[in-house]
């Protein structure tokens, strides 16, 4: 089972959070510095990440997959169970550059709703008409 190290703050506190996954189904663990676990499973990892983000809106994930802006394709999706996704930028198509993994680190444009991701892609898509 693999395992990425995400960088977290809770409660206005760095921790760093250990986040286990299996890609074949999708699905995976949280366990914060507590101990405190929680589980999930979805469509690829990215949307496992989505719902345990979602489950825990006071938690603020320093990661890309908690990006406004990052979003897996569906081939990327299907080839990487969704840890490699796009960085998207408005009214630019996406490149080799625009290519990133969910787990890296990031500390801007973080969301608490997978929800704003999705309304971002399809403003994204609009963008590039």
């Amino acid at each position: 089972m693999p395992t990425n190290r995400v960088s977290i703050l809770n409660a206005e506190k760095l921790e760093i959070a250990i986040l286990d996954y299996v890609e074949h189904p999708p699905s995976m663990r949280l366990t914060l510095e507590s101990g405190w676990t929680t589980s999930t499973s979805g469509l690829d990892i990215y949307e496992c990440l989505g719902k345990i983000i979602k489950e825990l809106p006071d938690i603020k994930f320093l990661c890309k997959g908690a990006k406004i802006n990052v979003r897996p394709s569906s081939m990327s999706s299907q080839m990487s169970s969704g840890i490699v996704a796009y960085e998207h930028k408005l009214g630019v198509k996406p490149s080799r550059k625009s290519i990133v993994n969910i787990f890296d680190y990031e500390d801007q444009d973080i969301i608490n709703d997978p929800q704003m991701q999705t309304d971002y892609f399809f403003r994204w898509l609009e963008s590039i008409k």
